[in-house]
């Protein structure tokens, strides 16, 4: 009987705090992503790679924008069911030397003919930063690629390109629908007590079952030496 209390009790310990870390994670994603944006040469060089903490913070970014035959058309992106493209466009970034270009989502559209013409002169565009994406990244007519893998792009482009990309949030131009940012992930550290406080609590609840069943196995033997 006392075996069944210990267990039920360091069980639901255990999924209490395993909850209050799913908690942790939540909030910590919910946090981020809804920080007001940051320069970013704050959060971003453009030779660094993305830390994990950075990925889905808000930050603006002032630069002039490639000409338009240098975008991509990021494909097999859905938009409430339609299937379209990605507008993904590198804006070269104001006072970095040497020149370096973030490739910017601007938004999406249906028809790759369709593409309207990025803005002229210097620009102001806030967004969110994201990783680089998995894929080939090769770019085919067109110059349609089915990732934003950003070592692929890279001889696309006349400039260098940062580690990462930026997902706008600004209101798109005419003919391009906007593109919700993803979900952030939260960082690795938030809530992490909670799990190890967890994993304590049914490491106690193993203890108790080994507990038990070595006395079990002592009796067993005293009685059968007996």
């Amino acid at each position: 009987m006392l075996l069944v209390v210990v267990l039920v009790g360091t069980g639901l310990a255990g999924w209490w705090q395993l909850d209050a870390w799913r908690d942790a994670q939540r909030d910590d994603a919910a946090e981020r992503a809804g920080r007001p944006p940051v320069p970013l040469a704050e959060v971003l060089a453009p030779d660094d790679p993305l830390a994990n903490e950075d990925d889905g913070v808000p930050v603006e970014v002032v630069g002039t924008y490639a000409p338009r035959d240098q975008q991509f058309l990021v494909s097999g992106r859905a938009d409430e069911g339609r299937d379209g493209y990605w507008v993904l466009s590198p804006l070269e970034v104001a006072g970095t030397s040497p020149e370096s270009a973030l490739l910017v989502v601007r938004g999406w559209v249906a028809d790759p003919g369709a593409l309207p013409p990025v803005p002229d002169g210097e620009v102001r565009e806030t967004g969110v930063l994201a990783p680089g994406e998995e894929g080939s990244g090769v770019v085919q007519a067109r110059r349609v690629v089915d990732s934003v893998r950003i070592p692929a792009l890279v001889n696309a482009v006349d400039t260098d390109l940062y580690s990462a990309f930026l997902i706008s949030t600004s209101p798109p131009a005419e003919g391009l629908e906007p593109v919700p940012p993803p979900v952030t992930d939260p960082g690795w550290s938030a809530g992490l007590r909670n799990l190890a406080y967890a994993m304590q609590w049914w490491a106690f609840g193993g203890f108790a079952v080994f507990w038990w069943w070595r006395t079990c196995a002592e009796q067993r033997s005293v009685a059968s030496a007996r």
